[in-house]
């Protein structure tokens, strides 16, 4: 690193915020499908810029709907982020207003799913530390209520119930360019599985896989690539 910075000095460094680099390849995404007045739909936030899969966008000047049920995590992203809008929300599925939402210790475990609470409960270190009722709206309700069309970057990060939000989507009337969803289950044991009924969802709807960091992947739209500035 010493050399490389000797010769080249900041020239390469690129920074990331994401898990796993996603930002970066959704950055480069984004530069290739010539999308200059870029918008997204972060669900699942969690943060203001750790593990954020947007924030690197809101650095370049970027804006889009943050949505985190932990209140606390709501107001530190709207605090960090003023041109974002930020909802203390959470996806909803069903006619339901409410759900109870399971703020774990491990703050990146929370999640709606009862049964993924309870499951992350039994891991060692790991504990429900409150549930409260949180409001609920669709995801295509978010859209129209917040876009002017629909972002150009959806991020889906909400633990156990990513399948579930893919799944209930309206991809004939939104056509954002670019996903990233969580698509592997979360395991302490190191017996990760990945939820291939994401992946077959996306390519039903068309969009292809064009890359995966194991925890994540990314997708883009077939029509918008095939579109690509070369």
């Amino acid at each position: 690193m010493g050399l490389f910075k000797k010769y080249f000095g900041d020239r390469y460094r690129k920074h990331c915020y994401a898990q796993c680099g996603e930002d970066l390849i959704v950055d480069y995404l984004r530069k290739r499908l010539g999308l200059k007045d870029f918008t997204y739909l972060d669900v699942g936030a969690f943060h203001p810029s750790r593990f954020s899969n947007t924030f690197l966008f809101y650095l370049k000047g970027f804006a889009g709907v943050c949505i985190e049920p932990d209140p606390r995590l709501c107001r530190a992203i709207a605090a960090k982020r003023g041109r974002d809008k930020v909802l203390n929300i959470g996806i909803g599925l069903n006619s339901e207003p409410f759900a109870d939402f399971y703020v774990m210790s491990a703050g990146t475990l929370s999640t709606f799913s009862r049964e993924e609470a309870e499951r992350y409960a039994g891991c060692e270190g790991k504990k429900i530390e409150q549930v409260i009722k949180i409001p609920l709206l669709n995801i295509n309700e978010v859209i129209a209520k917040n876009f002017d069309g629909y972002p150009n970057f959806v991020s889906i990060d909400v633990e156990g119930l990513d399948y579930d939000i893919v799944n209930s989507f309206n991809f004939d009337k939104y056509r954002p360019e670019i996903f990233c969803v969580e698509s592997m289950t979360y395991s302490e044991d190191r017996n990760e599985t990945k939820v291939s009924e994401i992946l077959e969802h996306m390519e039903k709807h068309g969009y292809l896989v064009y890359a995966d960091t194991f925890i994540n992947t990314i997708f883009v739209d077939k029509v918008a690539w095939g579109c690509r500035e070369v």
